[in-house]
């Protein structure tokens, strides 16, 4: 039979090498994309309000708000590493010495007794060298690369990204307890607005940790409004100014570098 020409288009043979790597292509974007898909929008990356229960009722509202403790005390390691640690148990003993051991003779640990069934966990962690299995709440993907003490040296406020941490929980030992939650999205999107503007969050460094800091309370600011370059009770616009003078005596990098994608993504 010989040869009939068409006008229709025909593929050449050798296209058909291309129907494997499509299949394959089609299957391995199946398998990858729907779980970085779920992990990267999940609840413990992302979603606000998202408070898991944790081993012992730990009250920052009584702790911070209350007692006044820095936050560096027990996350101790934000001014010098990448991460915030979770306060090893001795730290916690530091003042909530369990009253007896194990085997009923008194403990020898010094500090400040409470006969809350709500410590138990950590008493047991102190006498078995086993950790407190603490759930973390701000979890970013894997994929983005944050670390704490570039923020905390160059004077960006745990309140920024932490909320109010000393108003979660109950100020008052037996009232009930509301956990560490999470308070911003820590999407790329919410990272990029501070990145391209550093200066609406900026602070000196050694306020760093003060829940409710205000740029208003700065002397700088106020000997500026008192030469009447800033409006007296105008907030936003003394946080401006004087993140503006923090952002160059910090000697925050420039907004080419601030947004790069190799800066968080390594």
């Amino acid at each position: 039979m010989s040869y009939q020409p068409t006008d229709k288009f025909v593929f050449p043979k050798w296209a058909n090498y291309f129907l494997p790597l499509i299949l394959m292509t089609a299957v391995g974007a199946g398998t990858v994309v729907p779980p970085i898909v779920m992990w990267g929008g999940s609840a413990e990356t992302q979603n606000v309000g998202y408070q898991p229960t944790q081993p012992v009722p730990y009250s920052h509202a009584l702790h911070v708000g209350k007692l006044g403790l820095d936050c560096t005390y027990c996350h101790n390691t934000v001014k010098d590493a990448g991460f915030a640690a979770i306060p090893a148990t001795d730290v916690c003993i530091n003042c909530h010495a369990p009253a007896e051991n194990a085997d009923g003779t008194p403990t020898k640990v010094a500090g400040v007794h409470q006969a809350s069934l709500h410590l138990r966990p950590v008493w047991e962690s102190y006498q078995t060298g086993k950790a407190i299995p603490w759930v973390k709440v701000h979890d970013l993907a894997d994929y983005a690369y944050f670390n704490h003490s570039a923020h905390v040296n160059k004077g960006v406020g745990c309140v920024s990204c932490h909320g109010r941490v000393d108003k979660m929980g109950s100020p008052v030992t037996g009232e009930s307890i509301v956990g560490v939650y999470q308070a911003e999205n820590l999407s790329m999107g919410w990272c990029l607005e501070c990145h391209r503007a550093p200066e609406k969050h900026l602070r000196p460094i050694d306020k760093v940790t003060v829940m409710d800091w205000s740029p208003l309370d700065d002397e700088r600011v106020q000997s500026a409004i008192a030469a009447g370059e800033l409006r007296e009770g105008d907030a936003d616009a003394a946080q401006l100014w004087l993140g503006k003078k923090l952002k160059a005596e910090y000697q925050i990098n420039n907004a080419t570098y601030m947004q790069a994608c190799s800066t968080c993504h390594r």
